[in-house]
């Protein structure tokens, strides 16, 4: 059995955008959600203030915060989680009427977990001498926001959360695709969610020393894929969540086809636990191509992983070269890693969504802030402005994560 798989709904929430229909709007114009912010930390927990660092955050409306019990039980993680899943089954109306054939399960990727609900333990505990809370380990958990997902909209199927750093989502989405095409389940609920801008995260970040700093004379501009004076990767927050099913299951609920969900590759580097592989990368953009029944040629448009970072940037263009060949400098190739920041495991989620907007959307999103290339990132980059008025057919998503895994989408129109 090997099913078509198809995609009914999309949902989002990011610094760029509250919705999908915002995030779009953002990406049409090029619009930046990064900001500088000053942390304040608990000092008996994280020693001095970090330095001043760019963020891509969610601006939280107080109004919105869930009260009493929720707001100790739902980690920012879990809440974003729920916003991208809502819109997302809403626009597939997954939940406007009951489909008493219809089992559908939940497919979550994040790397970080409720990492707000973890620090606010380790400050009772270290900091104020205090026991954690009680919901500590409930909000903590990673699988924490699959499990809302699945009792707060009554998807009763499969529920699974997948955690391989920045390729977590896309693995979720992908691992879906597998499941339905087999005949697991027919709907699934896939993508992932991330919420890690917190004192200890960061501080292990500046540890690391692969972020980057504040651009003082443009803020908005500090992460800068492919250009010359990149300095690193600027954290963002959010989630993105899709409806993925068969077209039999969509069409006995009169849901719209956004797309179809053609391939899915994944690969390990087994070489490194955070210097990446060229050969590791191909590998899986070649097999997410041969699962898809494609050739590089037929792809549109790349959503490139481009974090930002000297090595990481060379090495994804070494890959695209090697797969693409002869035809490397004329894909479009982007990052919107330069507007919403790098949201590790929600990363490939809510750049597969960027795909998906440009395709339906029929521009190239940006990569912006791109005012001197690095020579050794020579191709097409959709330099400093969107590109309107271009057909996309197909596109071609990556995801590449510290412990060398690779997650590479491929999605088309539906025909």
């Amino acid at each position: 059995m090997n099913r078509r798989v198809v995609i009914t709904g999309c949902g989002v929430v990011c610094a760029i955008g509250a919705s999908l229909q915002e995030t779009e709007q953002a990406l049409a114009t090029g619009r930046s959600g990064i900001r500088a912010f000053d942390a304040q930390f608990d000092p008996h927990v994280c020693g001095s203030t970090p330095a001043r660092r760019p963020a891509a955050r969610v601006p939280w409306i107080p109004g919105e915060d869930p009260p009493g019990y929720d707001r100790d039980l739902l980690d920012p993680v879990t809440r974003l989680a729920l916003i991208a899943g809502r819109e997302a089954c809403t626009q597939s109306r997954l939940l406007a009427e009951a489909d008493p054939e219809l089992t559908a399960g939940v497919y979550f990727g994040t790397g970080m977990g409720g990492a707000a609900s973890v620090q606010r333990g380790y400050v009772d505990m270290l900091g104020r001498r205090a026991a954690p809370g009680p919901l500590t380990i409930l909000s903590g958990m990673h699988n924490a926001p699959a499990a809302h997902l699945s009792m707060r909209l009554g998807l009763k199927g499969p529920n699974l959360t997948y955690s391989s750093a920045c390729a977590s989502s896309a693995t979720a989405i992908g691992e879906a695709l597998i499941a339905i095409r087999s005949g697991r389940v027919d709907c699934v609920l896939a993508g992932g969610a991330e919420a890690c801008i917190v004192a200890g995260v960061l501080r292990a970040w500046e540890s690391l020393r692969v972020l980057a700093a504040v651009l003082e004379c443009d803020p908005a501009a500090s992460c800068r894929p492919f250009s010359r004076d990149r300095e690193g990767i600027v954290l963002g927050e959010g989630a993105a969540m899709f409806v993925l099913e068969t077209p039999a299951s969509a069409q006995r609920r009169g849901a719209p086809i956004l797309a179809e969900l053609l391939g899915y590759g994944a690969t390990a580097d087994a070489s490194h636990i955070a210097i990446p592989s060229v050969d590791g990368q191909a590998r899986a953009m070649c097999s997410a191509l041969r699962d898809a029944g494609l050739k590089a040629g037929e792809i549109d448009y790349v959503n490139a992983h481009g974090t930002g970072t000297r090595v990481g940037d060379v090495c994804e263009t070494l890959a695209i070269k090697q797969v693409f060949g002869e035809r490397a400098n004329a894909v479009p190739v982007s990052s919107t890693k330069s507007v919403h920041g790098h949201l590790l495991g929600a990363a490939g989620a809510l750049e597969f969504a960027a795909g998906l907007i440009a395709m339906r959307g029929r521009f190239l999103p940006a990569t912006m802030h791109l005012r001197e290339p690095d020579p050794d990132c020579d191709l097409d980059y959709v330099a400093n402005a969107p590109r309107h008025g271009v057909a996309v057919r197909r596109f071609m998503s990556n995801s590449f994560a510290f412990g060398g895994s690779n997650a590479v989408l491929v999605a088309g129109v539906f025909r």
